[in-house]
């Protein structure tokens, strides 16, 4: 676990750069508040806190010993403790364990802001072909690794519950696999619940708030809104919250009010959500152009809905409502190697742990690279299904996955926690090599690991204990180790 400490020095005029230019590589300085945060290779953590004032050109500034010996290995032990914690921040892919299938691509919906580029429902030629099939159901038979996540994708997968029980049953018998359905569950029948009712099947659905705003949100037809909660709400009776999952899809330029939004979530025993904007991918991209780069609103959004989740938390405590993205944040930064989120990897492979097999057999590094391609933006798959990915394209977009080297992230003091998304990149701006303090990703990671750090310092104890409990520590998140 990362080690934070709050050490009280004088640094008010001493400017980052001028911090870092005098002090190991590895290590890196951010000013966050009144604060600088200053972190090493490995993650560790220490805030220095401003009080007095030093030049900014001063060269005997010294880091207080304190920081000095948590972030700065000074025998041969502690260089070799903080090796082992450094290489547990580094991606190393393994077998084949996280599997993303694109049955069909027709949907029975129209949302505007649908991400895929989906077919119509009565379309031909959108579903998996016979070649198709067998190819998939070999390269599930085939599985080595001893467990797999198998999450179906659209269009609307539950069109094809035939389709799903192939795959679900291919699956070796010494494999331990999990399934993920995911659909906007406007029609359940015998096929799908069948599927449904299985103890090893999940099902994941978009709620984008109140009727009325889930029904504006989709395509204005409040018949379609109220049957998908009347499904939604059977659903959850039947089998109780633990087994589906949700998350809005928010439009920047109308956001919802937090409390409606998280009580929409909470009236149905569902207390994680994950706040995501509008996709600058599929139909999004003409329908919503303004997607393409969110403004200084939406992590303010972001913040205050946190914000909110903390207030409600501690008010009461019989029910913990968690942002999912925030908490993974959190994770990335006190707990290494604890997950695989694909836009946070460092450095991230491609094609190797995770693949996407698209409805006409072709395989894509993710489900956003599928959508770009759907999407006629640009080709991005990297192989198929039938002949494998093995490919000078895959290698490519390996390649530079990794934010290793760049010379802003080089600087950065969120090195250790953040990842590289180059199909964002791609998508937004038609290139990996946009300077990367100019890009969204970027800009919306800055503002959330400042927001982390600032609540981890923080000594309110809503705070602290909705850290706590969103980091699975059953108790308050410790107060940081103070100095003087």
């Amino acid at each position: 676990m990362a080690i934070g400490r709050s050490i009280s020095v004088a640094t008010s005029d001493l400017s980052c750069d001028a911090i870092q230019s005098a002090h190991p590589a590895g290590i890196r300085f951010r000013e966050v508040g009144d604060h600088t945060l200053v972190t090493n290779e490995a993650g560790r953590f220490a805030m220095l806190e401003s009080s007095g004032s030093q030049s900014q050109s001063d060269p005997s500034f010294k880091l207080p010993d304190a920081i000095k010996t948590a972030l700065i290995p000074e025998n041969r032990l502690s260089k070799l403790a903080q090796t082992f914690e450094a290489a547990k921040r580094r991606t190393r892919a393994g077998p084949l364990d996280y599997l993303i299938l694109v049955p069909t691509l027709r949907c029975n919906l129209a949302c505007s802001y649908c991400q895929v580029s989906r077919a119509a429902i009565g379309a031909s030629g959108h579903d998996w072909d016979d070649g198709t099939l067998a190819a998939v159901l070999s390269l599930v038979s085939s599985l080595s690794s001893a467990s797999i996540k198998i999450e179906f994708q659209g269009g609307e997968p539950s069109l094809r519950p035939d389709l799903i029980e192939a795959v679900i049953n291919a699956v070796p018998p010494a494999t331990t696999a999990s399934f993920v359905i995911c659909t906007n569950l406007q029609i359940i029948n015998d096929g799908i619940l069948a599927i449904f009712d299985r103890p090893d099947v999940l099902i994941s659905t978009s709620l984008d708030g109140p009727e009325e705003l889930h029904s504006k949100q989709r395509q204005g037809d409040a018949v379609r809104a109220r049957e998908f909660h009347k499904n939604l709400n059977w659903l959850i009776d039947r089998y109780g919250p633990g087994k589906i999952s949700a998350l809005p899809t928010i439009n920047p330029q109308a956001l919802p009010d937090p409390d409606a939004l998280i009580d929409a979530y909470s009236s149905l025993g569902l207390h994680s959500l994950y706040l995501r904007p509008i996709n600058f991918q599929g139909f999004a991209r003409k329908r919503h152009a303004s997607a393409r780069q969110t403004d200084g609103s939406w992590s303010a959004y972001h913040e205050r809905f946190i914000d909110r989740l903390i207030e409600r938390n501690f008010l009461d405590r019989t029910k913990v409502l968690e942002e999912t993205y925030f908490s993974l944040i959190l994770r990335r930064i006190f707990q290494p190697g604890a997950d695989r989120h694909v836009d946070l990897r460092n450095p991230n492979p491609v094609g190797r742990d995770y693949i996407v097999i698209d409805y006409d057999g072709m395989a894509y590094p993710t489900d956003e690279a599928r959508m770009l391609t759907r999407s006629g933006v640009i080709d991005l798959s990297i192989g198929n299904v039938a002949e494998g990915w093995d490919s000078d394209a895959r290698a490519a977009l390996e390649a530079a996955s990794t934010n290793d080297g760049d010379p802003t992230c080089e600087k950065c003091a969120y090195k250790p926690y953040c990842g590289r998304d180059i199909i964002d990149d791609i998508s937004r701006y038609g290139t990996i090599d946009t300077p990367k303090e100019e890009t969204e990703f970027c800009r919306r990671h800055l503002s959330l690991f400042d927001l982390a750090f600032k609540m981890i310092h923080s000594k309110d104890p809503a705070v602290r204990y909705s850290l706590g409990r969103w980091l699975g520590l059953g108790s308050d998140l410790p107060a940081m180790e103070s100095a003087a």
